[in-house]
């Protein structure tokens, strides 16, 4: 498969999360397409940073601060909270796999019994997982970071 096409794949399959969770939440019918179009840059900026050979966790963080200007810009556009546009389009990236491999050793070591290897990808697949989900709220939390602030940074 061919970058563009994995790109086109990887965007268009994230807008359905996105879009779901946007109608979970009750966002506005208007926002719902910068909702899935969030979600479809955010998902497929994380994959051209991981084609490119980033780490998982800092591809996410960088996604997630591209979502999290990005609500910021259309928050301001159209006079609605950034969350309107943000937590939505950052859905398709929770790290589900993760914590799904850490779960089932988890549960493997409480059946069968301690083992290196099982312990290793328990802890393993956490940390990853901690981590990508930091990098999810780091990232989105960097416009608030960014430009409220009360006193200059210098």
């Amino acid at each position: 498969m061919t970058l563009m096409t994995g790109l086109a794949n990887d965007m268009l399959f994230a807008t359905v999360p996105a879009l779901g969770f946007a109608l979970l939440f009750n966002v506005p019918s208007r926002a719902l397409k910068y909702c899935a179009l969030g979600g479809a840059l955010g998902h497929g900026s994380r994959y051209l940073l991981l084609d490119a050979g980033m780490p998982i966790e800092w591809a996410t963080f960088f996604a997630a601060t591209l979502i999290g200007l990005l609500g910021w810009h259309w928050a301001r556009r159209f006079l609605a909270h950034p969350k309107v546009f943000t937590v939505a389009a950052v859905v398709p990236m929770i790290p589900g796999v993760y914590a799904y491999k850490a779960m089932i050793a988890l549960v493997e070591i409480s059946q069968h019994g301690y083992t290196p290897e099982l312990w290793g990808s328990l802890v393993a697949n956490v940390i990853k997982a901690m981590f990508i989900v930091a990098g999810l709220a780091i990232g989105l939390a960097m416009p608030g970071l960014l430009f409220y602030r009360r006193r200059p940074l210098v």
